[in-house]
């Protein structure tokens, strides 16, 4: 029998508002949530346990409910709510009247299983979700085996992560870890490091990626750290052409992993 709830002071709604606004709240229930269903799917596909689904009858679209439908497990409670309450739990509009709460994982870096010769997209204490979000985009699109964040400021699962990477979360392999466990993890792997740092470095496009390769980019503020340019087998910059001296760093972290993934050849 499907719950109904049409209350905003319900104890369930009150939670999965402390789930949206909380990092804390998400890091001690080990939960989060999911908005739309692409999301959604995504996350199942990527083998997400999916607690509970909230529905707004109102919003939803049949047809991609439908779909849903069929992938949803029996263990999954289904909730419909009304859409006063469903705006209330809702980080953004037009996320087709329905939300997942699940499980969220350990990203640890030793549960990564990397294929023999990896490309790897790593970023060090990204501030901005919405930058972390982009990350996760860009190394969906270059096709990356792997995205680590290294001193991360803020969890994996805040919504504006999920938002803006459009559920490129869900897509690829993530980790996370401090910037000496993430190092030692490469140099244990064979994995060689190449680091986005102005000085001692080469034009990125002269470098060779085709064997593993791990991309590091820093925070446009304050760049990489002392560790990494030790670790570094190589630091590359990107020429400018402009007055201005950087560029957003998801932009930069595009260009290097697109040249990485041009040299190993682009499948269509």
């Amino acid at each position: 029998m499907i719950k109904e709830i049409s209350s905003t002071q319900n104890p369930t709604i009150k939670h999965l508002v402390a789930l949206q606004e909380k990092s804390r709240i998400r890091r001690k229930t080990g939960e989060f949530l999911i908005e739309g269903v692409r999301e959604i799917n995504l996350a199942f596909d990527a083998g997400f346990e999916l607690t509970q689904i909230f529905l707004c009858p109102e919003i939803a679209q049949t047809e991609a409910l439908e779909e849903l439908q069929t992938k949803i497990s029996s263990t999954t409670e289904q909730i419909v709510v009304t859409e006063e309450v469903y705006k209330k739990i809702a980080y953004r509009s037009g996320t087709e009247g329905i939300i997942a709460s699940a499980k969220a994982k350990k990203n640890a870096l030793n549960d990564l299983d990397l294929p023999e010769n990896p490309l790897i997209l790593i970023a060090e204490a990204p501030e901005k979700p919405g930058n972390i979000g982009a990350l996760l985009r860009t190394a969906d699109a270059a096709g990356v085996d792997a995205f680590i964040l290294a001193n991360p400021r803020t969890d994996l699962y805040n919504p504006n992560i999920i938002r803006s990477s459009v559920g490129g979360l869900f897509t690829i392999p993530v980790a996370t870890g401090s910037t000496e466990e993430v190092i030692n993890f490469l140099k244990h792997q064979n994995i060689s490091i190449y680091t986005a740092i102005l000085q001692e470095a080469i034009s990125y496009e002269k470098q060779d990626f085709t064997t593993s390769s791990a991309l590091v980019v820093g925070t446009e503020a304050d760049g990489l750290s002392e560790e990494w340019r030790k670790a570094a087998k190589q630091n590359i910059i990107i020429p400018m052409q402009g007055r201005l001296d950087s560029m957003n760093v998801s932009v930069a972290a595009a260009i290097l992993i697109f040249e990485a993934r041009r040299q190993r050849g682009f499948t269509l």
